[in-house]
């Protein structure tokens, strides 16, 4: 604007008369602690709430899909501070980084997303070991579930969220997830499923026809089983999503578990929800 109209909005607005650079903003912002502007994100969801504008989002069971997802912002093998992760690697070198998870609202039906209160991952008072995302998710989830149980929410992450200790403390706060569950992790889980005759795990087959490009689309679904191997396993919910191409190529697949109850009328709409966690990944990459 300076260079075109002779005049910006840095003067007009707030009366600064020489445009910092970027190095200077940072130096300005950079001692101001983040949770000073977190005010602005309740204020926003508390507008977008009574304008009944989130009903637009909600997605199963009249809930609201709030993603978790880490993502790193700073990394190097030299600069740190005591707030970064340190990370001793095989050809023995150090990196430092620092990185925050960014929960945000989607929905299946809307590109746009509702970006929510951080979580940054880094060294916790009181403890020895270093923080991670698993660990800043408890946290955020401690922090802000009493705001989403009353609205209805479901939880989504990647195969890094599907763990007993994390799904339970989503339960006991009255919550809902819906996570990948990858078989190399859950071994125990995936070793019920392949036991089970097919009488027991519902498929259902649907195709898809676009132009001359024809897509098979194949769920399958069971309800009640064990997320891991102990007298006190979880009882997850589990489902799986393929895309097979007029030539047979499977183009697609992705499992997730869930604790929404699975039934063949609500079983496209939770893959389509689960599915709706990749819009937290262009919102990265806009931020990125």
């Amino acid at each position: 604007m300076q260079e075109k109209k002779g005049t910006n909005n840095a003067k007009s607005l707030f009366l600064i008369d020489n445009i910092p650079t970027d190095n200077w903003i940072r130096t300005l912002l950079d001692p101001v602690p983040p949770e000073y502007f977190y005010p602005l994100f309740d204020y926003v969801f508390e507008i977008l709430k009574q304008t009944n504008q989130l009903d637009k989002y909600k997605s199963i069971n009249d809930n609201l899909l709030i993603p978790l997802d880490g993502t790193g912002y700073f990394s190097s093998n030299t600069i740190h501070c005591d707030k970064c992760t340190v990370k001793t690697h095989k050809n023995g070198t150090t990196s430092y980084s620092h990185s925050v998870i960014t929960p945000v609202i989607v929905s299946p039906n809307h590109n746009n997303v509702i970006s929510l209160e951080p979580e940054f991952i880094f060294p916790q008072d009181g403890h020895k070991k270093q923080d991670c995302e698993n660990a800043a998710a408890k946290r955020w989830i401690l922090k802000y579930s009493k705001r989403y149980k009353e609205i209805g929410a479901t939880i989504l992450g990647d195969d890094l969220y599907s763990r007993q200790p994390l799904c339970e403390l989503i339960l006991d706060e009255n919550l809902n997830f819906i996570f990948v569950c990858k078989s190399s992790s859950h071994k125990t889980l995936y070793e019920w499923i392949n036991f089970l005759d097919t009488n027991s795990i519902t498929t259902v087959e649907t195709k898809q026809c676009k132009g001359k490009k024809t897509r098979i689309y194949t769920y399958r679904f069971v309800n009640e089983v064990p997320l891991r191997d102990s007298n006190d396993a979880l009882k997850v919910n589990w489902c799986e999503f393929t895309i097979t191409n007029e030539k047979g190529k499977k183009t697609y697949k992705s499992s997730w578990i869930t604790n929404h109850l699975i039934t063949t009328e609500n079983l496209v709409e939770i893959v389509k929800a689960a599915r709706a966690r990749w819009k937290v990944e262009n919102e990265n990459n806009i931020r990125g």
